[in-house]
This record gives structure tokens, sequence and C-alpha cells, in this order.
């Protein structure tokens, strides 16, 4: 990235002139193009705070020194102008080790997949194992595209369970068995050589979506992953928030059934317990034998009554839980992902229905919508998580 470092040295001025300010905000320009790979002014302007009139002004100049590209492009119906960077600006790996499949891709800072690989995983997958092939992987797929693990600026890894942000390890037992005392991001870092960055799958969700997806202009937002468990990635100001313990965001452990199962975590009745995949899948075994989640869906969709029936109802249960996240972190838009997304407004009715039948949230008119990206959010988010984290660092690490 010495066209970032060259650009600075070359307009850099006296501390508190307006020359510098106008550096700062070129600055942070470029580090906001650098992290969403492709914005709208308008969305530069939101996520920068500068002013549209101030953007548009930085822009052309980054424009007429070949440092940003722009084109038209269109968003909510309307012309906008879309702003990237002129020159590929590095490579970072996106892994997603979820609870049955394993994702990776390799992205420019664009965004824009050099190439993806995914795998099946058993259930309960060993963790020496599955991190064997997450690094041969990565191995294969930097070398399939031509490229070293010297051109990664890092890796980042999504795992379905909360990280603590102080030591990037699972905070709650049971929830990955045997993975608990296990440090992915040591392990995987000696093994490649290379800087990792470990988070939570619906904290990276929510981060895919509102770079690239239907979260994108929100300052303030849910994503909100039903799977084979629940989990929801909140954002305040653009910043993902996790709490003192990475806990922020676990709907999946709140208790919505007092005298329900036992759950993962050890406490009883949590929502994991009533929408789960497991959950939904027993509670149809009855009338419809064994089925998977895939066989769920399938069926929903082609109008199965039991399966629509069980599918709706998880999605009553999950807009009340949802609802009161809202509440309390007044978001614009909440996004539903995960695999339970694919049934649509069979899931998402009930939980608007939910969200607007709370009169304080009906007030805000808040908007849910269904995620953008769909399966590969995860994946597409801990490439981001990545980019991110070390992309931005490394260029300033040059400029100094």
């Amino acid at each position: 990235m010495v066209w970032y470092r060259d650009y600075v040295s070359v307009t850099s001025g006296p501390v508190g002139s307006q020359v510098s300010l106008r550096e700062a905000n070129s600055a942070r320009v470029i580090d906001t193009v650098q992290r969403y790979g492709q914005i709208t002014q308008v969305e530069l302007a939101s996520a920068t705070g500068l002013s549209p009139a101030t953007i548009s002004n930085i822009v052309k100049v980054l424009q007429s020194q070949g440092i940003v590209e722009t084109r038209n492009t269109i968003r909510s119906g309307r012309r906008a102008q879309l702003v990237t960077l002129a020159r590929e600006t590095g490579l970072a790996a996106g892994v997603y080790i979820g609870r049955r499949a394993l994702h990776i891709t390799i992205s420019d800072a664009t965004g824009r997949a050099r190439t993806d690989q995914s795998l099946p995983l058993p259930i309960d997958h060993r963790v020496d194992t599955t991190l064997d092939r997450t690094a041969l992987l990565i191995l294969e797929l930097t070398d399939k595209i031509g490229a070293t693990l010297d051109e990664l600026v890092g890796i980042g890894v999504a795992l379905p369970a909360p990280i603590d942000p102080s030591n990037t390890k699972i905070t709650i037992p049971g929830i990955m068995r045997d993975w608990e005392n296990v440090d992915v991001r040591d392990v995987l870092s000696r093994r490649l050589g290379s800087e990792v960055v470990v988070d939570n799958d619906a904290n990276v969700g929510a981060l895919a979506e509102s770079r690239y997806g239907a979260l994108r202009g929100a300052a303030n937002s849910i994503y909100a992953r039903v799977s084979y468990q629940t989990g929801a990635g909140v954002l305040i100001n653009h910043q993902l928030y996790r709490g003192a313990h990475g806990t922020v965001g676990e709907i999946g452990h709140i208790q919505v059934a007092p005298h329900g199962p036992i759950c993962r975590c050890g406490a009883r009745g949590c929502l994991n317990t009533v929408v789960g995949a497991d959950a939904l899948i027993d509670s149809l075994r009855f009338s419809r034998g064994d089925l998977t989640l895939r066989d769920v869906i399938a069926l929903a969709n082609d109008g199965d009554a039991g399966c629509r029936q069980a599918i709706s109802d998880a999605g009553a249960t999950l807009g009340s839980v949802l609802a009161d996240l809202a509440t309390w972190s007044d978001p614009q838009v909440i996004a539903i992902g995960g695999e339970l997304a694919q049934t649509g407004d069979i899931l998402i009715d009930p939980i608007r229905d939910a969200v607007n039948n709370r009169p304080l949230l009906t007030q805000a008119g808040i908007h849910v919508v269904p995620a953008q990206l769909g399966p590969r959010s995860e994946v597409i988010g801990a490439f981001a998580l990545a980019m991110g984290t070390f992309g931005h660092r490394s260029s300033h690490e040059e400029m100094s």
C-alpha cells in the first residue's frame, strides 16, 4: 500500500492548519473506502461524519490523483456515485467454521472473491482436525490464485459461539464442546505465519450485511442469524458492540420457556431450545417422521402446513426477543439471515408483527428485512473483519 503512504507524505502540512484538516479528512475517506471495499458518496458522508459537499470535493481530488475510482450505480431506486479504491490493496482470508460446514474465501480489498471453498463437517467436529483442514485449505487456495501467504494481510475466523474480546477464546462452556480452551487465533497464526482475528458468527454476519448487504447505510442495526442456533450481531454508530465478554447478541440463550429443556449453556428453556433447528425437527417428528433442517425448509416452501406452522411459531418467538433487543439498542433496520431465512416471509412476517406490535418500536419505524448475502454472510464478514483489522493497521504502519 505504498500509494497510500506516498499520498500522505506528499500532502502533509502544519498540524492544526486548514491543509492538515483536509489531509485528515482525506485519510478518513480513504480508510472508509478501504474498509467497505465500495461505498456511495452518501454512505461515505454517513460513515465519516463529513458533509456531502466535503465528501464530494475530497473524492474529486482523490480521483484526480488516481487513488479512488467512481462509477454510477443505483441505491434505493436513485442514482448514486459509487467510490472504490483505484488499485487492489492486498488479500485477506475469511473463514467460517460452522456447526456442519467449513467455508473459506480469499478476496481482495474491494471485497471481490478471488477463490472460495466449502466442505462438510461432522457434528461436534474435533478442533484439531478442523483447524488442520482450515490451514491446509488456506494454503491450497492461496496457491490456486498464484499468491503466497505473505500476500495475506490477515485471516478472519467466525465461530458459532460467543468470543471474549480480551483473549479471543469461547466465553460460554458447552457451546462448542472441546473448543473452549483452544486459542484458535494462536493455533492458526502459528501454522500459517499470518495475523488472525476471531469473532462470533452473528457479529461477522452483521459486519458483512452492513458493508455489502441489507444493513448498508444504517448507523444502528441488528443482524439475526436463525439456523441450528440463534444469535444476533448489534451495530451501534456503524461499530459492532460486543460488551465486556463478547456475549452481546447471544439471544439464543435468553430464557423464553422457564420449564423447557436444558440448553447447551446449562440453563433451562433458552431460545435455542425452542426455535433452533433441533427443536423444530423434534416438534415435527410425530407428524412428519425424521427430517433434516433442509427438509423442513423445502417442505415449508412447498406449502407443507405443519412445517410452515413450526417456522411461523419460531418467528413469533424470535420476534418477541428481537423486539426486546430493539427496545434496548434502537436500530433502524433488523436483517434476518441464516438457513431458516430461506423460508422468506413464513419466518419474517411473524418477526415483523412482533416488532411492530410494540408501540415504542412502531413509532420508531424499524424495518425488518431479509439479509441479502444469504449463506455467504458469515464468511464474507470474516473476510471483512480481517481486512478491517489488519488492512487498516498495515496502511498506518506504512504511513509512519
